[in-house]
């Protein structure tokens, strides 16, 4: 009989945004990674908050977090072990990770697989080819995907992947389609193990790609990209502090910045006022106009209109859209449609609070892409769906 909950094996967990987004969707967190320590402190932090269980497996940070250790020696040993130990109870098992990406971004580094985020791509794929979990999600930014130099070194990934037996299918996602208030382009690729697919009696093309239609992308999308963004949203209007602005009607409101502050009470929330407050360039603050998000920094928020991608690092700023200040924290969380009881800690670094947020996989996006794969995994044999309906999951966030 198979587990009512598939168990799930988090990688580059960050702050738990995309284990968020998996676990209110019925599946079981047992073990989370996470190299960089501050990251994991507010992943623990999160889950008293939010009163979630703890991983079966564990936490792993710092040295134990380091992916490419788990690839030899010791501890790769004992990830071996506790994969096995999941199975015992003929429990599914997947891999959910999304490696750092700044190496394969327009905006970033652009080394590639031979920088050293770079490398951690290829390392998580080494990690799932070696440990062989029923099923993985791999996420990145477009640029692995588009850009014709770092997209042959994604298809040697697929290569790899598919000699070690998983059938592939993929998407250019935009986390907007979902009801994130954001403009965020990621690629999905997920995977099923040749064995697995076997069972469920799911036929495969001879490329070991799902065949078209099999995988059910566009179960969970709420608003198509070609009707979002054909919408008449309202570009630039002159900044005025504290002004009021009446939404217009003819643009779905539920995809605004403003609509998004409101849901979450950004003033009341424990991160209302972390934000950065520059000795100076309050003046150039006021100088940008509302919803001009043209320049590479100082990016204007309009109130009434979707947020650019929530990318706080490399000088890149986001400035409120009525007040003369950047966004706050809380503001940030918001944009990634994350929970209104959702809180980072007060003891963390403002820039770490930032990185953590624009790391993140946006959480209604993360919910979908949940939802996508359990709707995948009982359309033929695994018989829990019901089960899962009944059970009283911790969040139930709309």
């Amino acid at each position: 009989m198979t587990s009512v909950r598939p168990c799930i094996f988090s990688f580059f967990a960050g702050s738990g945004f995309l284990d968020l987004g998996f676990e209110t969707c019925g599946f079981k967190i047992v073990y989370v990674n996470e190299i960089f320590s501050p990251f994991m402190a507010v992943y623990r932090y999160s889950r008293e908050v939010l009163n979630l269980t703890l991983p079966e497996y564990g936490y792993h940070d710092g040295e134990a977090g380091d992916v490419t250790k788990l690839i030899e020696g010791l501890q790769a040993q004992r990830l071996w072990e506790l994969v096995q130990d999941c199975r015992k109870s003929n429990n599914i098992v997947g891999f959910i990770g999304g490696p750092p990406c700044p190496d394969f971004s327009i905006g970033g580094k652009n080394r590639g697989r031979l920088g050293d985020n770079g490398k951690l791509s290829a390392s998580y794929i080494e990690l799932i080819c070696r440990n062989l979990p029923d099923f993985f999600l791999f996420e990145n930014v477009k640029g692995l995907w588009r850009t014709k130099k770092h997209r042959l070194f994604f298809e040697s990934l697929n290569q790899q992947l598919q000699q070690a037996g998983y059938i592939l299918t993929e998407r250019l996602i935009n986390a907007i389609e979902f009801g994130v208030p954001q403009d965020r382009d990621r690629i999905i690729l997920v995977g099923f193990h040749n064995d697995f697919i076997k069972n469920i009696g799911i036929e495969i093309d001879s490329d070991q790609f799902l065949r078209e239609g099999a995988f059910p992308w566009e179960n969970n999308i709420l608003y198509p990209q070609e009707k979002v963004f054909a919408y008449p949203w309202h570009r630039c209007e002159p900044f005025k502090e504290n002004s009021i602005v009446p939404c217009p009607d003819n643009i779905p409101l539920e995809l605004t910045v403003e609509y998004w502050f409101r849901k979450n009470d950004v003033t009341k929330h424990p991160n209302a006022k972390h934000y950065f407050q520059p000795r100076a360039g309050i003046t150039k603050f006021a100088a940008v106009d509302e919803g001009d998000d043209s320049k590479k920094s100082f990016k204007r928020l309009h109130r009434w209109r979707y947020s650019p991608t929530a990318c706080y690092g490399n000088n890149e700023v986001h400035l409120h859209p009525y007040k003369i200040r950047r966004i706050s924290v809380a503001e940030a969380l918001a944009i990634q449609s994350l929970p209104a009881n959702f809180v980072l800690p007060e003891n963390m670094s403002l820039t770490n609070m930032f990185k953590t947020i624009g790391n993140g996989v946006p959480y209604l996006a993360s919910r979908a892409l949940a939802k996508t794969v359990f709707d995948f995994l009982v359309t033929k044999e695994w018989h829990f769906e019901e089960e899962i309906k009944q059970l009283e999951l911790p969040l139930t966030f709309s």
